[in-house]
């Protein structure tokens, strides 16, 4: 059977650095061993999901570069889970509770008081047919729990070793709500199965819910897939990231500046032992990718990390990449000696419009010494300009002026760029050309 994962994003909310991270690993999984990568979109929440976040999943998705072989929405999918459910009923493996959420709760707190494990008593399953019958009667609706066999659950993580589960401490879970609809697990094993995955990579908040999973699995007549189960990040001061995804969507990431090669370089290292460096392609992280690189010590995401990783990403983009992206943007006469002469000075794509500017269209230059400026101006030499001009110019400036250093290099700069760094002038002079420059040194905004 082929290598098959997935990726399941509830459609309530946006993605952020963690859910991006799972999907990353398990598309690279998938591409090393030369598998599959489907899209589930766990979107049985109907109150909470909404089209606007299904579109902005796949966008971030495709940003990313992670295509998918095949897509699914659970919601399209209830009559499966439903005929599910009812081989569970008729195995006596599924069965009807009556408790209120307050009752549950009551009963969670005594436990607790008892120094006992919260752990649901099975009231239910001593429930004779004429209580089911006057507890309906009343009004209340039943929630269906899954009956565990209390065996220890044992299976081989790729990412934690082996482990193993006590049944008998977990909850029988529930996965009909008494209105009905689905909770996550047995559409999550229903769509495993059907869809034929055979290894699920997922965060290690999961790792409780695999013993239930398993033996779902198991009752539904399907073996289990292998689990891998990757610690959660935290923050660069080691807090968990919760609180904080507002500020750590791909969407507003993306906005901000950052590449999506510097984003998947960060990630797709993130508690391995494999060096972060940024990489040129995702070809180069599918040729490396090793899930067993991965511990289990805590990763932390760090955002200044990512800016150098996204500064080093930009200062190796070819113009091939960057021209397209930088016309999208307008500027509609960018050339190849543009990209590589300004590259180098930007922390982000947008940055290069301001130097756009001031190799091509009209701005204000600082002139700190008019008179010095002025001679300068007159000591231009004819064109055509290359990277040789800006030397012989100086030089030139030098011999007439007697100025050397600061005091020859930084009046030029301010006057030619308005700016005091930048790129090299070499490689700028160039692009403005003798006009705009002339008349920059004579403290014309142009």
């Amino acid at each position: 059977m082929p290598v098959t994962v997935r990726f399941a994003p509830s459609p309530t909310g946006l993605l952020h650095v963690g859910n991006a991270r799972v999907a990353l690993i398990n598309w690279l999984f998938a591409k090393a061993h030369g598998g599959y990568f489907w899209l589930r979109y766990d979107d049985t929440d109907a109150e909470r999901s909404k089209p606007e976040y299904v579109a902005a999943i796949a966008e971030d998705l495709h940003w990313l570069g992670l295509d998918w072989d095949r897509k699914a929405f659970q919601s399209k999918r209830l009559s499966a889970y439903a005929a599910a459910a009812e081989r569970l009923k008729e195995a006596g493996r599924l069965y009807p509770c009556y408790e209120t959420p307050e009752e549950l709760e009551f009963k969670r707190k005594r436990q607790l008081a008892r120094r006992l494990p919260p752990v649901y008593d099975r009231a239910a399953l001593k429930l004779s047919n004429p209580e089911r019958a006057r507890l309906e009667a009343e009004g209340r609706q039943p929630h269906w729990r899954f009956r565990l066999d209390h065996a220890d659950v044992r299976w081989d993580d790729l990412v934690r070793g082996e482990c193993h589960v006590p049944a008998a401490s977990v909850s029988d879970p529930v996965l009909i709500r008494g209105d009905g609809t689905f909770l996550y697990t047995l559409p999550s094993v229903v769509d495993d199965i059907d869809f034929g995955v055979t290894h699920v990579i997922r965060g290690e908040d999961h790792v409780t819910n695999s013993a239930p999973q398993i033996q779902l699995f198991q009752a539904l007549g399907a073996p289990p897939p292998a689990f891998a189960h990757l610690p959660l990040l935290t923050d660069a001061g080691g807090q968990g990231l919760s609180t904080r995804l507002g500020s750590l969507s791909l969407q507003q990431m993306r906005g901000d500046g950052i590449e999506a090669m510097a984003m998947v370089s960060l990630l797709a290292h993130l508690g391995s032992s494999d060096a972060i460096e940024a990489r040129a392609s995702l070809v180069d992280l599918v040729a490396e990718f090793d899930i067993t690189h991965f511990s289990r010590a805590t990763p932390r995401f760090d955002p200044v990390e990512l800016a150098h990783l996204n500064v080093r990403v930009l200062h190796a983009m070819p113009f091939a990449e960057a021209g397209p992206r930088l016309m999208a943007m307008g500027l509609i006469a960018v050339t190849e000696p543009f990209w590589l002469a300004v590259r180098g000075n930007l922390a982000t794509l947008a940055e290069a419009m301001a130097w756009y500017r001031v190799c091509y269209a009209a701005i204000t230059p600082e002139i700190e010494d008019i008179e010095f400026t002025r001679a300068a101006a007159a000591l231009l030499p004819p064109e055509p300009w290359d990277e040789t001009t800006w030397t012989g110019f100086t030089n030139a400036v030098k011999a007439a002026t007697g100025r050397k250093g600061r005091a020859l290099f930084h009046p030029l700069r301010l006057a030619l760029t308005g700016r005091g760094d930048g790129p090299e002038l070499k490689n700028l002079l160039p692009l403005i050309g003798k006009a705009r420059a002339e008349k920059r040194l004579v403290g014309e905004a142009v």
